[in-house]
């Protein structure tokens, strides 16, 4: 299978462009923040989602090229992606992440929380630049979305009660809401009709959804390296998600030892058992391939194009991840 690098092939040449842009976006105001977010977009992420903007953007374009309004939406999806893994690895207490030293243990929590702040005012600056209200309200909302799923995160730690749409929400909120809106305002820069629109939105929400379902799953099933952390460590910091859902209706047992958070020795390991061992991994694979399905479903439209061919690869590169 493809890795996400050949995927983006069509937009490499955008993407790098984009991260020397992004660097003289964040200017040299001050140094240590600078520093810090310098040292994040140097960290090499996948870069996913803005080469899903810059994709979506070539696909939809008459001739193919890109306008400068589409390549600062990407810029900022980028901005707003790194803002909030600034917050997350504060929240997380994470040491490290993609290997390199995380923002707060490089210089300490208040440079990180006011990295990520850094990041998230200058996202909005730039975004209120596009003058178009559309894409301000779309990604203002992303914005929201990612304080409010960190939230309800940390709400709904060690609780056995929480509904499966409780889950679905806030995965929604952390994962996909970026994608789907970000998805969405390129097609807004690029004047398509409301149909075409809820497309792009569906086409970004259902593949974050699919994103963060095998990443929950990977959690049980993926090896330390692979994942960059701790095998198990969602479930031993009491986030519930989709495999520790299903699992706890075929073995009612397993509430016990969340709701006591693992107190007892050997609790987390029989846990862990408990999960792997009943139908939970299967049923979430089949949850993530429906909405990987839905995703490419969503832009069957588009015209065909490298761009086009590239985006209806990503559903199956994100599922590959489980095999």
């Amino acid at each position: 299978m493809a890795t996400v690098a050949e995927l983006l092939q069509p937009v490499e040449a955008d993407l790098d462009a984009l991260l020397a842009d992004l660097r003289s976006l964040i200017g040299a105001g001050h140094p240590i923040l600078q520093a810090a977010a310098e040292h994040l977009f140097a960290a090499g992420g996948k870069r996913l989602r803005p080469g899903i903007v810059l994709l979506i953007s070539r696909a939809i374009s008459s001739d193919g090229e890109l306008g400068s309004r589409h390549r600062r939406l990407a810029e900022i999806t980028e901005m707003i992606h790194t803002a909030s893994l600034v917050h997350d690895d504060v929240v997380d207490e994470a040491a490290t992440r993609r290997g390199v030293d995380t923002v707060h243990s490089r210089f300490n929590h208040r440079v990180a929380v006011l990295a990520g702040d850094f990041l998230f005012a200058q996202a909005s600056w730039h975004l209120a630049n596009l003058d178009d209200l559309a894409v301000v309200k779309l990604l203002s909302r992303v914005i929201m979305d990612l304080a409010d799923g960190e939230v309800r995160q940390g709400l709904f730690r060690y609780d056995t009660g929480q509904t499966f749409e409780t889950y679905l929400e806030k995965s929604y909120c952390k994962t996909a809401s970026l994608m789907a809106n970000s998805a969405k305002a390129a097609g807004v820069l690029g004047g398509l009709p409301s149909n075409q629109l809820d497309d792009l939105y569906r086409f970004g929400r259902q593949l974050g959804l699919a994103f963060q379902v095998v990443d929950d799953i990977l959690d049980f099933t993926g090896s330390d390296q692979q994942l960059g952390k701790p095998a198990a460590s969602d479930l031993a910091s009491g986030y519930l998600t989709a495999p520790v859902l299903y699992a706890l209706e075929e073995r009612p047992a397993l509430a016990g030892l969340i709701e006591r958070e693992f107190s007892e020795e050997g609790d987390l390991e029989h846990a862990l058992e408990m999960v792997r061992s009943c139908e939970a991994i299967p049923r979430s694979n089949a949850l993530a391939e429906g909405f990987a399905h839905d995703a490419g479903n969503a832009i069957d439209w588009l015209d065909p194009s490298e761009s086009r061919s590239a985006l209806l690869c990503l559903p199956e590169f994100v599922l590959s991840r489980l095999y």
